[in-house]
């Protein structure tokens, strides 16, 4: 790909995605402290996403403590925050074209572990160039976040964002790799490194605020099909929330939905109990001669 393609309207919004994300993840910072409430939090920051001129690209996550990700509050949700560690990730799209970003806020009195996700990061984003390997981003990340002491969470990876595909190839692992993929020019991805003081994998927890369509069909019960004229309309196929749905009984027709394989869940990711997650994600274009980071 020529340095020119990088300039065409595709990589113009991923770039307009970025800059909107970061003024929204610099107000979330300010807003989370002990007693605020996470439904407000993200109310503000998706309202705020669409007076930019963009799109949330998933439901904002909030996860706190051992919470890794898919984590968001339901329409209802009266939870605060605490002293813990808040690990928030927020996606923007403009037309359909991504940036995904995420922080650490931390509340707990831990900052060396929210250190460690952030510089690994870093380091990863040095290394970005054409040609790079992913096995060796996944070597530095791992190799970073375990000279802190702390595991890197080895079952989440980093990705790719394609047009409405919030999770595409490449994977860009958390740890070291055999064989990874070699990077090109005009390639977006999100490096996303979680450092933990757990055993380094997540698992499924039972709560469920997050879906996406899987595949379209008729259904015959009138919320249901609401239901899915608006996913199908407005989120295509980027996860959404229940909050987002405009149907009475939202949970009930997820459900329908669910049943039939029209929707997938999203399960919050953990680790193991008492234990805490930081997370630090950027979105670059790999360049010529290195990469742009758009949300930094």
């Amino acid at each position: 790909m020529s340095s020119m393609d990088l300039d065409s309207e595709r990589y113009e919004k991923h770039r307009k995605a970025g800059e909107i994300l970061q003024t929204v993840r610099a107000e979330a910072v300010e807003r989370i402290e002990v007693g605020a409430s996470h439904l407000d939090l993200v109310e503000h920051v998706e309202s705020r996403i669409r007076e930019l001129g963009g799109e949330p690209a998933f439901p904002m996550n909030v996860c706190v403590d051992e919470e890794a990700a898919h984590g968001t509050p339901s329409a209802d949700d009266e939870s605060t925050f605490g002293e813990e560690m808040v690990n928030v990730d927020i996606g923007v799209h403009v037309d359909g074209w991504i940036a995904d970003a995420a922080i650490t806020v931390d509340l707990s009195g831990n900052d060396e572990l929210a250190e460690a996700s952030g510089e690994a990061l870093d380091a990863a984003i040095e290394m970005v160039e054409p040609g790079i390997d992913t096995g060796v981003l996944g070597d530095v990340i791992g190799r970073t976040i375990e000279g802190y002491g702390y595991q890197p969470v080895v079952n989440l990876t980093g990705h790719g964002l394609d047009h409405y595909e919030q999770h595409t190839s490449p994977n860009i692992p958390n740890k070291k790799v055999p064989e990874g993929v070699e990077l090109e020019v005009g390639d977006v991805v999100a490096i996303e490194p979680f450092a933990t003081d757990g055993r380094g994998r997540v698992g499924e927890g039972n709560a469920e605020q997050i879906y996406a369509l899987e595949h379209e069909t008729s259904v015959r019960n009138r919320q249901a099909r609401e239901a899915l004229d608006q996913i199908t309309e407005e989120f295509r196929t980027l996860p959404f929330a229940t909050r987002w749905l405009d149907v009475d009984r939202p949970e009930m027709t997820l459900r329908r939905l669910k049943q039939r394989d029209i929707v997938h869940g999203y399960p919050v990711l953990k680790e193991k109990k008492g234990s805490l997650v930081s997370q630090k994600e950027h979105t670059v274009i790999v360049t010529e001669d290195g990469c742009e980071v758009t949300t930094r």
